[in-house]
């Protein structure tokens, strides 16, 4: 099988990293991830992020923006930080935005705002856009098509939803990323039976570390904190549900991964 995956959504600037970073790094290439996307999702993190990627050239790239659920605290220095960070060579999408009406964290009002300001980012910069939607989707849409066509490229992120969305972010030319949700008999069963509907190119998987630790691994591991070393595990249960084989998902994945980040092959 391929030794080159691409985790395409991992938060490793999250302070459960902070004691064993280069040792979760080295697992992972020990794994066969060879490269991984850092996300950022609030004010401080996109500069962590963004620093994390700068130290590892080739092996760690960014992302910038603020998550939904921080959209409360999105100012015009947020907004002007995101468009600094984005200058720098590893700093490769915008986001994580969109809009997750399942917490709340933050006010309907506000997410709707800093998608938008987010997606203008996205336009003006040519990046392609890093995606959060939760219990949000007919307005997530509503904002979103008036700009796919102004847009390089959008991954809808740690896709969890029904086969109609599914279907429609497919139609609307989304990738779809695929996290460890998938590998969760309880719930996230109807995945498995959906999944084959995205196409061979618009397929990408990630960990979205340190959440969602796949329950399929055995033995179960230690702890709970999920990292990139288990991306493969991803890949074994995305393969088995499309009835493909895993060297066949792993070098699709990582061709669009290289081709939606700019990424050299």
């Amino acid at each position: 099988m391929s030794k080159s995956l691409i985790d395409i959504g991992a938060n490793l600037a999250h302070e459960s990293f902070d004691d064993d970073r280069a040792d979760m790094m080295q697992r992972a290439s020990d794994a066969g991830v060879a490269r991984m996307i850092v996300t950022g999702s609030s004010d401080d993190s996109n500069v962590r992020a963004a620093e994390l990627a700068a130290q590892a050239p080739g092996v760690l790239y960014s992302t910038a923006g603020v998550h939904p659920h921080h959209a409360s605290d999105y100012t015009d220095e947020s907004d002007a930080r995101i468009r600094m960070l984005v200058q720098e060579p590893q700093v490769v999408a915008v986001g994580e935005c969109g809009l997750d009406y399942f917490r709340n964290f933050s006010p309907r009002e506000a997410q709707l705002d800093a998608f938008q300001r987010q997606l203008d980012i996205a336009i003006d910069t040519g990046l392609p856009v890093f995606l959060h939607q939760r219990d949000a989707h007919d307005d997530f849409v509503e904002l979103l098509e008036p700009a796919l066509p102004k847009l390089s490229r959008a991954v809808a992120h740690c896709f969890t939803g029904e086969g109609e969305s599914l279907r429609e972010y497919v139609e609307l030319g989304l990738y779809v990323g695929i996290t460890g949700w998938i590998c969760d008999e309880r719930r996230g069963q109807h995945l498995h039976d959906i999944v084959g509907v995205i196409p061979d190119d618009r397929l990408l998987i990630e960990t979205d570390a340190p959440y969602l630790l796949p329950r399929s691994i055995r033995p179960r591991p230690k702890t709970r904190r999920n990292e990139p070393m288990y991306l493969p595990e991803v890949l074994r249960v995305v393969a088995e549900a499309r009835a493909q084989s895993e060297s066949h998902v792993a070098s699709i994945t990582t061709a669009n991964a290289e081709r939606f980040f700019a990424l050299d092959s």
